[in-house]
């Protein structure tokens, strides 16, 4: 009798918990998208997903209801739950997982390059009070970690869901927090935001391979799978990464050894009062070097010293020091001390200043520019000042000038090749895209295409594969598209050019004319010239919110307007758009081409829908028009009704 009750005592310690009772919670895993403060999609199906033990049992309960399934042999498992109303926050239980502050409202997706990358830290001195002051515990944002992959991915890197707030979103889309922000303003539901983007990344890189293969279908000279297949093997990757890693080393070892500036030049009490002094804007005369049996060197380390004079008021107070942009990278230190490093030409130099570091009197700003391609430059029109914490005491003004002195001369020599894996078709789909669908959304912004200005011409058609692709994936083929066209950029010209930057905006309004389930946001008045990264985020997602209410919410707003037809009625050219434009008698940047073949400026005014072009010179019987068609037109002056931007286009008359 014994001996069967130690048994028995046995069998049930090594049986599974519940395992009598067949109730047994097996573990689950999780893709990251999964996790507590996620944000689900209202009144759409709701596919949950993830792995467990082959066979195993899954069970969801949520919001009072359960849903059972069961894992394939290789462990996957989903269930789709049926249309939620908005509301929460809510708990979900997975088998052994539960989740908390689950949201059900409206989800965005947020893709492309730069422009989507650019986030609030690179734009809070704009909209500093705003965005010290807002937090909501009703907008979610996610954002995917970089990841390009040779292999098709099942799951983003690790990350997670946040609540909005300055901390949560310092480093998060600027376009994606206002999005957000905006959206719950119009809806008063949930708002979940996932951010997937990579700066200067190409478009095909999120494009899937599949559709890139030859085939006799395809309208443009492949190269994209043959790159793909070159710049994806992963012998060449593991041993090219591991020389351009040496070859960096060497480089910047070099540069250092051969630096006379080097813990000198950055010193408070350095004597500076030989060096020469410059403007920071002629760099011709302080970024290159005559080398002896070689051209000029622009390359290496060169140093700018200023002194700056601290009153009483000001000295020992915290401080930010700005200092604009530069190419391409720079040690900043202020009064021997390292304040700061920007390894990159593109954020602004925004450095803190410590309390107690400023003096009263003499204070000097020194920094080390390093330049491994081009030329060192600064941009222009960017803040040069030393900001108080304090906002009752003034800023004290940068000046331009800048005494300089030559650090280390270097030549083209073992930088490293640039291997560019991450640029190649499908290595961004692949890893950041794929692992995110079929997550119900209601749509998704794309902001991308300065990468693709080098070959514009293809860009309409891998556009309609990234949108195409994109809609398989989620299976959903009426998926809303919203594309921001490229800003205005680069210095302006009063005359005709052939831009590469305004193909692509035509083909992206091309685009958008032709996929009923998309909308373009017209951005040709929001750009910088010297900033590949214009900064007016809200005004921008303003913008793309009226075009997603339309696409999405079945709203009416009037967009940008655009051009219908033009013919020809007495040598005038009578164009006609698709709504009322604000009345103008001097509308600017039209052009049209002549009986040479080339573009001339023509004068152009505007009453209601119709505008009247007055060519300047002789046209043949079947003209061209283009409007805004430069890489900046920055007098563009024709709007709609609405204050909106005109987009910019090309048209041939009747």
């Amino acid at each position: 009798m014994f001996s069967r009750i130690v048994f028995s005592l046995l069998l049930l310690a090594l049986l599974p918990l519940g395992g009598l009772s067949g109730d047994a919670i097996a573990a689950v895993h999780l893709p990251q998208l999964f996790q507590s403060g996620m944000v689900l999609q209202r009144n759409q199906l709701v596919p949950i997903w993830g792995t467990a033990d082959a066979n195993e049992a899954v069970k969801i309960v949520f919001r009072g209801k359960t849903y059972t399934t069961t894992a394939d042999a290789d462990g996957k498992w989903r269930i789709d739950l049926p249309k939620q109303k908005p509301g929460g926050p809510f708990e979900m239980k997975i088998n052994d997982v539960t989740l908390t502050d689950v949201l059900v409202g409206d989800v965005w997706i947020v893709s492309g390059q730069s422009n989507i990358d650019t986030n609030i830290e690179r734009i809070y001195p704009r909209y500093k009070k705003d965005l010290d002051a807002y937090t909501s515990d009703q907008i979610h944002v996610f954002q995917v970690q970089t990841d390009f992959s040779v292999e098709r991915k099942n799951d983003v890197l690790p990350t997670a869901w946040k609540h909005v707030n300055k901390e949560n979103c310092w480093k998060f889309s600027a376009v994606g927090y206002f999005l957000g922000q905006m959206m719950l303003n119009r809806t008063g539901i949930p708002q979940g935001i996932i951010q997937s983007s990579k700066g200067g990344s190409p478009i095909q890189s999120w494009i899937d391979i599949d559709s890139l293969k030859p085939n006799t279908q395809h309208p443009i000279p492949n190269t994209y799978y043959a790159k793909y297949l070159l710049y994806t093997d992963k012998e060449y990757i593991a041993a090219q990464s591991k020389a351009n890693a040496i070859a960096g080393n060497v480089w910047t070892k070099t540069m250092d050894q051969n630096d006379p500036g080097l813990n000198v030049f950055s010193k408070a009490d350095y004597d500076d009062s030989s060096w020469k002094k410059v403007n920071q804007y002629n760099n011709r005369e302080w970024a290159m070097t005559p080398v002896e049996g070689s051209r000029p060197s622009t390359l290496g380390s060169f140093w700018l010293r200023q002194h700056i004079k601290v009153d009483a008021a000001h000295a020992g107070k915290p401080a930010i020091l700005h200092m604009g942009t530069l190419h391409d990278m720079d040690y900043t230190y202020l009064n021997g001390q390292h304040i700061g490093t920007t390894y990159y030409q593109y954020p602004p130099r925004r450095y803190t200043i410590p309390a107690g570091l400023l003096k009263e009197g003499d204070n000097v700003i020194s920094v080390r520019v390093i330049c491994k391609s081009g030329i060192p430059f600064f941009y222009t029109k960017k803040p040069h000042q030393i900001e108080f914490d304090d906002e009752t005491l003034s800023p004290i003004e940068i000046s331009y000038e800048w005494l300089t002195h030559r650090g280390a001369v270097m030549l083209e020599g073992p930088l490293g090749g640039k291997l560019d894996t991450e640029n190649q078709a499908s290595m961004l789909y692949d890893g950041m895209l794929h692992p995110l669908a079929p997550y119900a959304c209601s749509g998704i912004v794309w902001y991308q295409g300065e990468s693709n200005t080098g070959t514009p011409n293809d860009y309409g058609v891998l556009l309609k594969k990234l949108t195409g692709n994109w809609r398989t994936l989620w299976n959903r083929p009426d998926l809303p598209f919203n594309i921001v066209q490229l800003a205005n950029h680069m210095e302006p010209s009063d005359q005709p050019q052939n831009s590469s930057w305004a193909k692509v905006r035509e083909l992206q309004r091309e685009f958008t004319d032709n996929d009923p389930y998309s909308t373009l946001t017209v951005n040709i008045d929001l750009g910088e010239a010297s900033d590949i990264h214009p900064l007016s985020k809200r005004e921008l997602t303003e913008r793309i919110v009226l075009g997603l209410e339309n696409s999405v919410f079945g709203k009416k707003n009037v967009l940008a307007a655009e051009p219908i037809e033009a013919h020809l009625d007495n040598g005038k050219i009578i164009l006609t758009m698709n709504q009322p434009l604000e009345p103008n008698d001097n509308l600017m940047e039209f052009e049209v081409k002549g009986e040479d073949g080339k573009f001339h400026n023509a004068k152009a005014s505007t009453d209601g829908k119709v505008v009247t072009i007055t060519p300047a010179t002789a046209i043949s019987a079947n003209p061209t028009i283009r409007f805004a068609w430069k890489d900046n037109p920055e007098k563009h002056n024709m709007k709609g009704k609405n204050g909106l931007p005109a987009s910019p286009f090309q048209l041939d008359v009747k």
